[in-house]
């Protein structure tokens, strides 16, 4: 069922993409495929989030790390990108409260169990939302943008709600506790420029 949920979203997402026009075939390709992935990925971390991520320590740390590095990355894209102010205010609200929380991360982590392994680097899904943000078109980034955002977002409030009351790490849920407000705040004012786009 699973599966043929991401089939339907992908499918549809390509669909979408292939109707939005562009410079060339290659390019509408390009855009097809890029839109596909970003689709594909919402899904793919909100399941992820659900399971392993709300589960195990381990995980939560590395989904949040991971997550919260995929967003200062993609906010770097954005303020380099965008042409649009409340955007690159987004971008840049964006940055502090990530920088913020990836640094209460590593404390509440080594607290937790002080020999857990903090990823540093992106993993492939979320190197593909940034390289898809590089490959956006000056007309398209800013929906990219915000579209990935509100995706994101979503995922990590589902890691967020699912650790919050673990008791194996209490330090870790109360952090978990504590981003809740900051990145709903993020999830909605992305939402907000999105649907005033639209």
């Amino acid at each position: 069922m699973k599966y043929l949920a991401i089939a339907s979203v992908a499918s549809i997402a390509l669909l979408a993409a292939c109707n939005q026009g562009g410079d060339s075939a290659g390019q509408n390709t390009s855009e097809a495929v890029n839109a596909t992935q970003d689709a594909t990925s919402g899904i793919v971390g909100q399941t992820s989030a659900m399971t392993m991520g709300a589960n195990t320590v381990d995980g939560f740390v590395t989904n949040l790390a991971i997550g919260n590095m995929y967003e200062l990355e993609a906010a770097k894209v954005a303020a380099a990108k965008s042409k649009n102010a409340d955007v690159k205010a987004l971008a840049a609200m964006i940055t502090k409260d990530h920088t913020d929380a990836g640094q209460k991360l590593q404390t509440a982590a080594a607290a937790a169990e002080p020999d857990i392994a903090i990823p540093t680097a992106l993993d492939e899904r979320r190197k593909g939302l940034v390289d898809n943000l590089s490959a956006a078109t000056p007309d398209d980034f800013d929906k990219i943008y915000l579209n990935q955002q509100v995706a994101a977002h979503n995922e990590t409030l589902t890691l967020l709600n699912g650790f919050s009351d673990n008791a194996e790490a209490p330090g870790l849920a109360s952090l978990a506790r504590e981003l809740i407000a900051p990145v709903t705040m993020h999830r909605d004012r992305a939402q907000a420029l999105l649907d005033a786009m639209n």
